[in-house]
């Protein structure tokens, strides 16, 4: 193989080997197995309910153009069919994914994101104060080493200057 096309397919491996391609992947695989449960949910559970007002089925509900519509067996047999229930239908799923997505997935993520930023800054604030009270501190330590030496300066023959002490006969 020539080099230019090694190049490629190290390219392309390190492409797939990146952490967002395997995020995207594994976004998708859940979220076609969240749709199947949210499918499940709105034709189980709410359409019935939305139902109960009709027909169970609210791909059933339609209304017609021009010529009343007459079916036989499911067809169209004359007129124009306005299926607005499977819009409803369509329009209920979307909904109620998106609700669960926020609630169960985007909301806790957010607050749990906040959370950690808050305590992000205060360990960057209690790091803050921790060096200025040591700071303070060094500079407190040697305006007191200052002072000492200032207080037994030349002239005052304290204890390791040269010449007799105060004591000296």
């Amino acid at each position: 193989m020539s080099k230019e096309k090694e190049s490629v397919l190290a390219g392309f491996k390190a492409f797939l080997m990146r952490g967002n391609v395997i995020d995207l992947a594994v976004a998708v695989v859940i979220g076609a197995a969240f749709t199947n449960v949210v499918n499940s949910l709105v034709k189980g559970v709410i359409n019935p309910l939305v139902g109960a007002f009709g027909t169970q089925d609210l791909n059933q509900y339609s209304s017609c153009l021009q010529a009343p519509c007459k079916t036989k067996n499911g067809e169209v047999v004359d007129g124009i069919p306005i299926m607005w229930g499977s819009v409803l239908s369509s329009v209920l799923t979307f909904l109620i994914t998106a609700a669960v997505v926020y609630f169960l997935m985007v909301l806790p993520m957010s607050k749990y994101l906040a959370r950690r930023a808050r305590l992000q800054a205060a360990k960057e604030e209690v790091q803050e104060v921790m060096e200025v009270s040591e700071l303070e501190v060094l500079k407190e330590i040697r305006d007191a080493l200052v002072a000492q030496r200032g207080a037994t300066g030349p002239g005052q023959n304290g204890p390791g200057q040269n010449g007799p002490g105060p004591n000296a006969t």
